[in-house]
């Protein structure tokens, strides 16, 4: 007995010797905090706390200074004399912006647990009926990912259908989402102009929002499927950064330049400057692209409750047109594969003289004032300009060229070139308040919210000319050589557009999470939104085109969580709608004599009902995500051109799974699964399609799986092995055309692997994309062949 009492004191004087300070951290509803981190002033010491709000640090003696940050909430400051135990922190909400890179020790770096915009509230994704996927940093850097492309291969479901093209109005690439094509328009939670190439150099995160969401952010940043939401870097508190140098195949090249600082004297004023340069061949005989930004932003911590911030991305991309094979819409093909089309993959069938220009910039000002510690102000001001400059070329399959000599018939494609000239302007402001409090014990976070959205497109382009006629091997049957030459030549005597299109949207939105009990919340919101289209202001026909109109979109959710922030499940009602604008159609499309007239549209509605379960396991080490969804698109535009019509309906169905996991300590780990069944089961105009495929939705099976290890001790530590996969089932490009055929893509899956040393101040790195040199391609009544096997170095240093 006295050797026990002996042992007890040892220990209890080794715990004075070693002081601690612990306790834990809450909100102002006395709810915990998971994940805030919790450092101490002037050392390395950090910690990020459990699921139940508790932090624990040892090693601290004396007078110190903890430091408490997360995503959400403004930073808090506690002068502690250590030993000290049973600390009681509260933290207040504050914005967005601060402490974005702080969480260094997140074990599970390939998840996001948090964000404050999918829901305009900070949510955590185990309280929040909707379901969205996080591509983080961290899992960018694992992949050392060059292009905004490879980063969405993350995303459960995102099936990649056109590259960007730079072309005017809708340059920036096409993804299918739960059996709908979108764009990625949302920067920061506000609307963003992306025309053209991404750069990924300056993406914090990626956040893949699923479904119709035109309750919150209305409908022109989303689709029935869902909205892509980019995060830029922003500053923090300290100071820092990193320098980084690539290179690989295909004369890959790139730099980039992240340094961050704050004023030291009173810690209110924090700077960051990200920079970088990227340039590549394409693996084709021809085709480069090159990426220039530069993108400033600034925080101003006025006092504790007013915060100012701004951001600015100034970007320019030079590319060749991507290889885009369109097959006809109209008449039958005489292929119906890639061996019966005879293609070589490596052709590009352009020139490397033939390019377009994508200047782009975006702003965005932010005022964060806390009013009471319940209720916050957030005004937004954000706006944005991308342009389309230079020679915009297609390849178009009209149908088969006869040679008489040459009886045999053989594909062939014409060259179609413009001269581009346009640009689109966004002006958006929006005014957000919310609130955190008590009704009773009923604890309500709600916000109140209007927006303001004004869009201009000017389009001065030229008219397409006809350049040549080509087979698929690019010999020349036709007409001239593709070259700059051959197309000054062309499009010398066309006719050029003078476009100026308006439009405005002002809306106002409500949302409101209710906890009825810790376990069960309820979440309600409402949108009105009224659309004023202007028309094109250099016609005489733009009086008879405009219009005025208004929608309400409603949400409603429900989460039960069986097991306290483990285990939830949930449904959800969410709606989405698109303005479809009038247009002078032919009064008969046999008779272009018969003259025009004035065509006017209903509004497209969707519906979605979903429900699925989400986890966050064995002390954060598995994080899940399986959904069931159900959509309903009524009054679809079903056709192109004078032919289209608005009878269509269109049903989407599918499920989703999402899985983030550690399982053990170094080994991080992210997959995915999404099947989609997408058919047209009402059209009157053309009963054929009754049961077709819906065209822009993509593969039915796409999936993804990466990890990353990085060994913790011994001789090898802080190297790093890194592999995965993605891939798709095949796929009928001429989906929604059943009287031209089908063209099939083959299903496909692409390995990649890599290595790394990853050191507090420097990180080294090797990976191979497409490890087995698969041959494969993508497209929506398109093929555009894809990369081959290709090596990527990169060298980071950090201070």
């Amino acid at each position: 007995m006295k050797q026990f009492i002996l042992f007890n004191l040892l220990c209890f004087c080794c715990a004075i010797g070693f002081a601690q300070v612990s306790g834990v951290v809450v909100d102002n509803n006395e709810q915990p905090l998971y994940g805030v981190t919790v450092s101490v002033k002037g050392t390395d010491v950090k910690m990020v706390t459990d699921v139940d709000g508790i932090f624990k640090l040892n090693e601290v003696a004396g007078a110190k200074t903890l430091v408490f940050t997360s995503f959400g909430f403004k930073t808090k400051q506690v002068a502690v004399n250590a030993p000290q135990n049973g600390l009681n922190i509260i933290l207040f909400e504050g914005n967005e912006l601060l402490q974005e890179v702080v969480v260094e020790n997140r074990k599970n770096k390939f998840s996001r647990k948090k964000t404050a915009y999918v829901a305009k509230l900070p949510l955590r994704n185990i309280e929040n009926s909707q379901v969205y996927n996080t591509v983080t940093e961290e899992l960018l850097i694992s992949q050392n990912v060059n292009n905004f492309e490879d980063a969405l291969k993350n995303a459960v479901g995102v099936d990649k259908l056109w590259q960007s093209t730079g072309r005017p109005g809708d340059g920036a690439g096409f993804y299918a989402m739960r059996g709908f094509a979108t764009q990625p328009q949302l920067v920061n939670g506000m609307p963003g102009v992306t025309n053209g190439f991404i750069n990924p150099l300056n993406v914090e995160r990626v956040e893949v929002i699923k479904g119709p969401s035109a309750t919150l952010f209305g409908s022109t940043v989303s689709s029935y499927g869902g909205l892509i939401n980019i995060v830029t870097k922003k500053p923090f508190k300290g100071t820092g950064g990193s320098i980084s140098l690539g290179g690989g195949s295909f004369n890959f090249k790139k730099l980039a330049v992240d340094v961050n600082t704050t004023d030291s004297s009173t810690e209110k004023f924090s700077f960051r400057f990200n920079a970088g340069f990227q340039s590549e061949d394409s693996f084709q005989d021809a085709g480069f692209r090159e990426s220039v930004f530069m993108a400033p932003s600034v925080s101003y911590e006025v006092n504790d409750r007013l915060t100012l911030n701004l951001s600015y991305e100034l970007s320019s991309t030079s590319q060749t047109n991507p290889t885009f094979l369109f097959f006809n819409r109209t008449v039958p093909l005489a292929f119906n594969t890639i061996d019966e089309l005879n293609y070589n993959p490596e052709l590009s069938l352009t020139d490397d003289s033939i390019s377009i220009k994508n200047p782009t910039q975006n702003y965005r000002g932010e005022i964060a004032y806390k009013i009471t510690d319940n209720w916050s102000s957030q005004t937004l001001i954000s706006g944005g300009k991308a342009q389309s400059k230079g020679k915009y070329t297609f390849l178009w399959n009209f149908a088969d060229w006869s040679d008489p000599a040459n009886p045999q018939t053989t594909p062939f494609f014409s060259v179609f070139a413009q001269n581009s000239d346009a640009e689109t302007n966004s002006f958006d402001i929006q005014q957000n308040f919310t609130g955190d409090f008590k009704l009773g014990n009923v604890r309500n976070r709600l916000v109140v919210g209007v927006d303001y959205l004004e869009t201009q497109n000017i389009d001065k382009s030229s008219d397409f000319a006809t350049l040549n006629a080509i087979d698929i091997q690019g010999n020349v049957l036709q007409g001239l050589p593709t070259n700059l030459s051959s197309v000054n030549l062309v499009l010398a005597g066309a006719a050029t557009s003078d476009i100026n299109v308006n439009q405005n949207i002002l809306s106002a939105y409500v949302s409101d999470v209710v906890n009825i009990l810790p376990e069960l919340s309820v979440m309600a919101g409402v949108r009105y939104d009224r659309f004023n289209y202007k028309g094109d202001k250099n016609t005489a026909d733009d009086d008879a085109t405009e219009y005025v109109k208004s929608t309400i979109s409603p949400k409603f959710g429900v989460i039960y969580q069986p097991i306290l922030n483990k285990v939830s499940v949930f449904a959800n009602y969410q709606n989405g709608f698109n303005y479809v604008n009038p247009e002078l159609a032919p009064v008969n499309i046999a008779d272009p004599s018969a003259g025009l007239q004035l065509r006017s549209f209903d509004l497209e509605n969707a519906d979605q009902l979903e429900g699925g379960v989400k986890t966050n396991l064995f002390n954060n080490k598995l994080e899940a995500t399986v959904s069931y969804y159900n959509i309903t698109v009524s009054n679809k535009i079903i056709g192109f051109g004078p032919s289209k019509q608005q009878d269509g309906k269109v049903k989407s169905q599918g499920f989703e799974l999402d899985i983030n996991a550690y399982p053990v300590d170094g080994l991080n780990v992210r997959g995915g699964f999404a099947y989609n069944d997408s058919e047209i089961v009402e059209t009157a105009s053309d009963p054929s399609l009754i049961g077709q495929r819906f065209g822009e939705a993509g593969a039915d099976i796409t999936y993804n799986f990466w990890a990353d290890y990085r060994f913790l001790e011994g001789a090898i530590k802080n190297f790093g092995i890194t592999a995965g996969f993605n891939g798709a089932s095949d796929y009928n490009t001429m989906e929604g055309y059943p009287n031209v055929g089908e063209f099939i893509l083959p299903a496909y899956t692409v390995f990649n692997a890599g290595v790394y040393y990853d050191h507090t101040k420097f990180r080294v790195s090797f990976n191979v994309n497409n490890l087995t040199d698969e041959t494969y391609y993508k497209g929506w009544s398109t093929v555009t062949p894809q990369q081959p096997r290709a090596f990527f170095g990169a060298l980071t240093y950090k201070f």
